[in-house]
Order: structure tokens, then sequence, then C-alpha cells
């Protein structure tokens, strides 16, 4: 079983998008995780709008602190989303920051792009991993 992380500042849309993408193309063979370095306390609604369109309800999602995370062993991918310095460390075999823009205030269709440019990162990931 693979295990990875995915970290973003407030933990309210980067993040909760690509948790849901790693045990989807992964199969069964991936658990994934999300947190944030400073978590705003919920879950952005068009986050929630957008990967509806894709069959994920986001709805029930909280916003969490990497420090909430429960001990375990390393993660075989920690993937940070344009937190840089922000994001705490977590023990992982691999550490990588996607500089993918928030799209917290974005158009809808551009929203979509970067739902999508998450998913396509969460599969190239996977394939390396």
């Amino acid at each position: 079983m693979k295990r990875v992380l995915f970290v973003c500042v407030d933990h309210s849309t980067r993040s909760q998008m690509a948790e849901p993408f790693a045990p989807t193309h992964g199969g069964g063979a991936v658990e994934a995780w999300r947190a944030g370095s400073r978590p705003s306390g919920k879950v952005n609604p068009r986050a929630i709008a957008a990967m509806k369109e894709r069959g994920y309800d986001l709805a029930a999602h909280g916003s969490k602190s990497v420090d909430d995370l429960p001990p375990a062993p390393p993660f075989d991918a920690v993937v940070t989303m344009g937190c840089g310095d922000a994001c705490p460390s977590v023990p992982a075999r691999l550490r990588e920051d996607w500089a993918i823009p928030d799209p917290r205030d974005m158009e809808p269709a551009r929203f979509r792009e970067v739902r999508d440019m998450i998913e396509t990162k969460v599969r190239e990931l996977l394939r390396r991993i």
C-alpha cells in the first residue's frame, strides 16, 4: 500500500481536490491523506462544486492541520501545493512541491482547469511511486 499526503496552506481547495484522485487512480494500492499548514476550517464551496462534477462529494470534508495527522510511518510521497516554507516537514520517501495556482477566486472555467491539472499531476505521481 502506497501512502500519499497532499498539503496546501489553508486546506480548503487544492489538497481537498487532490486527495480523492489518488485512490481513484491508484486503485486499492493507494492510501491518501490531506492537510493544511494553516487550515481555514472549511472547504471551499467552489472545490465542492468542481469535484461534484467529477462524482466526488467533498461536502462532508473538514479542514485539518498537518499537526492533526495520526502518527504513522513515513509517507511514500508528500506533495505540497504552493505553500513553500509555510508547509512543515513531514517524513516521506519523496517530497515535492507542485506550484499549482490557488484557484480560490478564479472563474469556474479556470477553476476546473486547475482541478484537472491536479488530477493529471496525481496520475503522474502515482506512476512514479
